[in-house]
């Protein structure tokens, strides 16, 4: 589904990501992990086309797409539904209106079949009924799940998740693991999620990535990452801000 290889990026002279490599295969629920600064939103952007690489590849089911034109990168990016950091809903858009907006120039669709497309996301993340209300109605854990059925309402094969838990309680942010879960394995969605939440990456990933001074630092299953005894490793899982506090 998605390889990158020796993905190198520098932004005025400061290199971000540096010969960085690895391989997602379709249904994969893969976690991506780092400091802030580390170049995780970069990679991401990567791999729909926003940003090309200095030099390097990244191959969405076999084409490389950094050649490719504006009207090529959209063909590609319809295999990608996007749920972002603060779910970027349109304040002044119904929740209908912001699920259905992928759908806005559509011609092939009548509005009753846009709105059972709409009923059909929002019952898949818990929020039946909620065509109507407007995003400041809404709690910050039932924005996120707007902003995932609007990533999901056109079936792509591929979800991004950009810190999906960040701003929410624990209680919550359990609600929402779980709703990602749900939604990979009923859609068979390939699934990467950025994030700092280190319970969730341990939830929802089958495998973790973890990126380290511009370098893929780690590539393992949750049980090889989480139950590692790397220095670098057990201080970002710890959140202790010295190593040396992770040898004691």
């Amino acid at each position: 589904m998605i390889e990158v290889r020796n993905l190198q990026k520098s932004f005025g002279g400061s290199k971000v990501l540096d010969g960085v490599s690895f391989r997602i295969e379709n249904g994969e629920s893969v976690a991506i992990i780092g400091r802030s600064g580390g170049g995780k939103s970069v990679l991401l952007k990567h791999l729909v086309g926003l940003l090309q690489p200095d030099s390097g590849e990244v191959l969405i089911d076999g084409e490389n797409i950094g050649p490719m034109n504006e009207r090529q990168l959209l063909r590609v990016r319809r295999k990608f539904g996007m749920v972002f950091q603060g779910a970027a809903l349109f304040d002044s858009m119904t929740v209908a209106e912001n699920v259905a907006f992928a759908f806005r120039n559509h011609e092939n669709l009548t509005a009753g079949e846009v709105a059972r497309r709409v009923a059909a996301a929002l019952e898949m993340v818990d929020l039946p009924g909620t065509e109507n209300r407007k995003p400041a109605e809404l709690s910050g854990g039932m924005r996120k799940r707007v902003g995932l059925a609007r990533a999901i309402i056109y079936e792509p094969q591929i979800v991004l998740y950009d810190e999906p838990t960040t701003g929410l309680d624990p209680i919550v942010s359990d609600s929402i693991d779980k709703l990602m879960i749900r939604v990979r394995d009923h859609l068979k969605v390939t699934s990467i999620v950025v994030t700092h939440d280190m319970r969730s990456a341990r939830r929802v990933g089958n495998r973790v990535l973890m990126l380290h001074e511009k370098k893929l630092y780690a590539n393992a299953t949750p049980e090889e990452f989480f139950a590692s005894a790397d220095p670098v490793v057990r201080q970002f899982v710890d959140g202790v801000a010295d190593a040396k506090e992770c040898l004691i």
